[in-house]
């Protein structure tokens, strides 16, 4: 592939940089690290009125038609600056009723996703921390009724529409389906978590919630592979707010090597941190071009679930090492709660995990080998 970006790409890229950073300083990603919310509605609706939560829907949904490689550089950007907020969370609910949604869902739902008017999220992951669903959604007439506890949904106090995994039975056998659940539905229940970064990642309890059949996302027997590519597509996405967040890590180090003095010379100019610097860029530049390459297979339709595996395992710990190592060219003074850089070492903490770790994602890669 051609790892230039296009001219339009470019023009998203500089636009949606000099947005954010004016909009979203390093003291609004502490406001809202401290607030329960952790969501501005004012610069939602900026980055709706620019078309942000619809950048990445067919325009019949009153979307932009972009790529996903189109989103990742929209997300790059979010990473440079460590974006509070459910940005991804809903694009994850959009592009979920987008592959398994029908006509009527895709019509009902889409157009408000798109226009900023509603935020979504998708609850996934099971009490233990693991993806094995033991929720259930049993059928009754004319209605499921779903039962369980979800964790680490991201955002889910916010959302109004709630995307909950759970099993269920269809002809009497056991299968995964998807149910679109009202957010403030009675016997929902959500406690936002504390967490390293202060991302809001949330505790939802479903309590006989009274679901419509109609709310039912996907047709039988194809769920398993909606979630295994909404999964990955996640996963990358995840990947490209941490290849963001790199470059300002970057940003931040290079101005610490050449500035502090120390024996009458630039630290930079000492080979042990040099060769912290070189590791620090080595890292960044090998997981953008494995980003990029995973985004843009996914947005030219072709297999990309094995590249996106690769690209989550790599970019996990290589980005938490180039954080690291920042720090040990930045001493002490980057762990101080005032400089920016203990920001992007939790955020890099926290994604590490999201949408599994390098180790799981090392496993997928075996699996796609044929191992």
């Amino acid at each position: 592939m051609n790892y230039d970006l296009s001219q339009e790409q470019q023009m998203l890229k500089d636009a949606a940089h000099r947005f954010l950073v004016k909009e979203c300083p390093s003291t609004f990603v502490r406001q809202m690290a401290e607030e329960e919310s952790g969501h501005n509605p004012e610069l939602w609706k900026k980055m709706a009125d620019l078309g942000w939560t619809g950048l990445i829907f067919p325009s019949e949904y009153e979307g932009s038609e972009a790529s996903f490689l189109d989103l990742a550089v929209l997300l790059y950007e979010m990473g440079y600056v460590c974006l509070p907020g459910p940005f991804l969370a809903t694009m994850e609910g959009g592009l979920t009723v987008l592959e398994a949604g029908n006509d009527f869902q895709k019509k009902d739902y889409l157009p408000k996703v798109a226009s900023g008017e509603k935020l979504m999220t998708l609850a996934w992951t099971e009490q233990e921390g693991s993806y094995a669903i033991a929720t259930r959604a049993e059928f009754q007439d004319t209605h499921y009724l779903l039962t369980g506890t979800k964790l680490f949904v991201p955002d889910a106090h916010l959302a109004d529409t709630l995307i909950c995994v759970a099993r269920t039975k269809q002809d009497g056998a056991e299968e995964i389906g998807l149910f679109l659940v009202d957010g403030k539905a009675l016997g929902v229940k959500i406690k936002v978590l504390p967490t390293l970064s202060g991302e809001k990642l949330c505790e939802v309890t479903f309590d006989q919630v009274h679901i419509p059949k109609e709310n039912r996302l996907g047709r039988p027997g194809q769920v398993g592979a909606v979630l295994d590519k909404i999964f990955h597509m996640a996963a990358v996405a995840k990947c490209a707010e941490m290849c963001g967040g790199a470059q300002r890590v970057i940003e931040l180090v290079m101005v610490q090597a050449k500035e502090r003095v120390q024996f009458g010379h630039p630290i930079g100019s000492f080979q042990a941190v040099q060769h912290h610097c070189a590791n620090i860029l080595t890292f960044a530049d090998t997981s953008r071009f494995m980003t990029f390459q995973a985004a843009w297979k996914i947005s030219q339709g072709l297999d990309f679930e094995k590249e996106a595996a690769m690209c989550k395992a790599w970019v996990s710990e290589s980005h938490r090492r180039l954080v690291a190592l920042a720090h040990q060219v930045m001493g002490g003074m980057g762990f101080m709660e005032e400089h920016d850089l203990q920001l992007y070492f939790k955020r890099a903490k926290t994604a590490e995990l999201a949408f599994g770790d390098a180790d799981f994602h090392r496993e997928q890669v075996a699996q796609k080998m044929g191992l």
